[in-house]
């Protein structure tokens, strides 16, 4: 098992920055890939973007690469999506989540899921 906890969400403005923290805790952290997904009021849960367990690759819908960074910190369980130049299409609950196989945009691919963080973005 592995237990994920976002934080970091809020309300900010337009043009504002945010970064997203997820703490994971459980089984060896390191051999998982991690990703983020969002769900905004009415609509599906897309993906947002994943990282692999080494940090070498990273994988963003295409809508949002270059606004949206994914890191990760092995040593301390830890995940990141940091978010640059947000506009109110952005809000959303984000949710991360972990899985053993390789990078994927699907649900389906991740086993474990955080909670949440409501990110509300106002113009």
């Amino acid at each position: 098992q592995v237990q994920l906890v976002e934080s970091g969400g809020g309300l900010v403005q337009t043009g504002d920055s945010l970064r997203l923290s997820c703490a994971a805790s459980g089984r060896t952290f390191s051999g998982y890939f991690m990703g983020w997904f969002r769900q905004a009021p009415g609509k599906e849960r897309e993906f947002v973007g994943c990282i692999d367990w080494s940090s070498f690759s990273t994988y963003y819908a295409d809508s949002l690469r270059g606004r949206f960074t994914i890191s990760r910190d092995n040593a301390k369980n830890m995940v990141y999506l940091q978010m640059n130049s947000l506009k109110p299409e952005d809000t959303a609950v984000y949710y991360c989540a972990a899985g053993a196989y390789g990078l994927g945009s699907r649900m389906n691919d991740y086993t474990y899921w955080g909670q949440g963080t409501q990110v509300t973005v106002s113009s």
